[in-house]
């Protein structure tokens, strides 16, 4: 495929994330109240961007290959940590302030309602740019049939999105409380992996909101075993990682508690 091709790609997810700067930035100015509403918007705002992106790296990624795929994500991914603030666009985060007392249910499911709406809904936007064929890649995928990308069976593809995701929050969460310098480029670049690492097994979505919005009614899967593999399976996987992280052990690992108070107490 030609360089061409690329570029339009590259032009389109960029277009993406200045267009959806652009409307929070006239969310900030319109809605000047605080509350429960412009945290809504902005969840949408930034699952809409998220998606978007990420229905033309399905192209990127058929076309141009997984390793070229893995540079746009990473490149994305350290964008969006510096421009979503509070916004996630994935549900499970929400549901982790909820065990731990942060949030309420009602907020965690609105908050998950928004961020459906708006990963659902730009999929429009994103069929009409597909529709002018503006790159030979998008040549019959307006309204081509998509495909599951799952490629095990629901169980083990359920096991699969929860380890990762597991292992992505842990490295978050670890991320976190160091603050190392560099952060965000590593936080991205362990996401990246991840995604990578289960590509060709579940699709690497770790994201409910961001699987549903790519591949709900896609064939290859039912609904319910999209369920079990990118909502029970990721979200499970997040909310474990809670009392994972609270355990001395992983702390230790992750953290180097016991040799920073052995050198404390010597």
């Amino acid at each position: 495929m030609s360089t061409t091709a690329l570029g339009i790609s590259a032009l389109f997810m960029v277009g993406c994330c200045a267009l959806a700067q652009i409307a929070r930035v006239i969310c900030r100015r319109l809605v000047t109240r605080e509350g429960l509403v412009p945290i809504l918007i902005n969840e949408a705002i930034a699952a809409a961007e998220l998606c978007a992106c990420c229905f033309e790296l399905i192209i990127v990624a058929d076309n141009f290959g997984v390793s070229m795929y893995a540079v746009c994500l990473f490149l994305l991914t350290i964008w969006w940590g510096r421009v979503w603030g509070d916004a996630s666009a994935c549900p499970y985060t929400h549901m982790e302030d909820v065990v731990e007392g942060r949030t309420s249910f009602k907020e965690m499911a609105l908050r998950s309602w928004a961020e459906l709406m708006g990963g659902c809904c730009v999929y429009r936007v994103v069929q009409v740019f597909w529709w002018l064929e503006l790159a030979e890649t998008h040549r019959g995928r307006a309204f081509e049939a998509c495909n599951a990308d799952l490629q095990v069976s629901p169980y083990l593809g359920a096991v699969i999105e929860g380890v990762a995701t597991l292992l992505c929050r842990l490295a978050s969460k670890t991320i976190s409380e160091k603050e190392p310098r560099f952060g965000s480029y590593i936080d991205s670049f362990i996401g990246t992996s991840l995604v990578v690492a289960a590509f060709n097994f579940s699709g690497g979505y770790f994201n409910p909101v961001l699987a549903t919005a790519l591949k709900w009614g896609c064939r290859g899967h039912t609904h319910l075993e999209h369920i079990i593999v990118y909502w029970i399976g990721a979200c499970a996987g997040a909310v474990l990682s809670i009392p994972v992280f609270k355990v001395p052990a992983v702390r230790r690992l992750l953290l180097g508690e016991g040799s920073a108070s052995k050198s404390k107490q010597e």
